[in-house]
């Protein structure tokens, strides 16, 4: 039985949307970052960092969103085309992959902050500034990338796609508006509109 932690509100999200693609029977125990969840030594014998998600898959424990979904993908997800068909799209899913944690999460993650999630007082308009003028150049990388394709790897939705979009998906709660990426904002709507996501996110 594969069991994952996290909560839906925290980077364990994009491994509940890879595991809800897949059709994979799992167990979640809801573990939240607020708190003192992830400080008891029962959790920390499976993830000594004290964060979410870690999947564990029989005697197999696994952490890091990316990693997780790269392994649920490649392990469980070829039949039914979520890993890459050749070595080439397959190095394509780890760039994409590893681009949205170096190039977007921690700026578009600021911007939600500072925008939305944080109380009023505690929000700096220079940080949202500075986070959007951040984020415009690697958006405007992938609208381009998009420019020709409806997804980024061998013409269908992979683990690529995925992982990127997840991250993406806080554009809108962070009211960062994609109207002058149209590739992008076309390819993120065609994502999130999947059913698996919905699944993903419904407590």
């Amino acid at each position: 039985m594969i069991t994952l932690y996290g909560v839906t509100t925290s980077r364990a999200f994009r491994c509940l949307w890879m595991l809800e693609e897949l059709g994979l029977p799992y167990r979640r125990e809801r573990l939240d970052f607020r708190g003192e969840d992830l400080r008891s030594p029962e959790y920390l014998a499976l993830n000594p960092n004290g964060r979410i998600p870690t999947l564990q898959d029989g005697d197999f424990i696994l952490w890091e969103s990316m990693a997780i979904n790269l392994y649920l993908a490649g392990k469980y997800g070829r039949e039914a085309g979520f890993w890459p068909d050749s070595a080439e799209t397959e190095g394509l899913a780890y760039q994409w992959s590893f681009w949205v944690m170096t190039e977007v999460e921690q700026a578009l993650l600021t911007l939600l902050m500072h925008k939305r999630v944080l109380p009023e007082d505690k929000r700096d308009p220079q940080k949202v500034s500075r986070n959007q003028g951040i984020l415009r150049a690697p958006l405007e990388v992938l609208d381009r990338a998009l420019a020709d394709r409806d997804y980024l790897v061998d013409g269908r939705f992979t683990v690529a796609d995925l992982n990127v979009a997840a991250v993406l998906s806080w554009a809108k709660p962070a009211r960062l508006s994609l109207a002058e990426l149209p590739n992008l904002d076309a390819w993120l709507g065609r994502c999130l509109e999947r059913p698996a996501r919905r699944r993903a996110q419904a407590e």
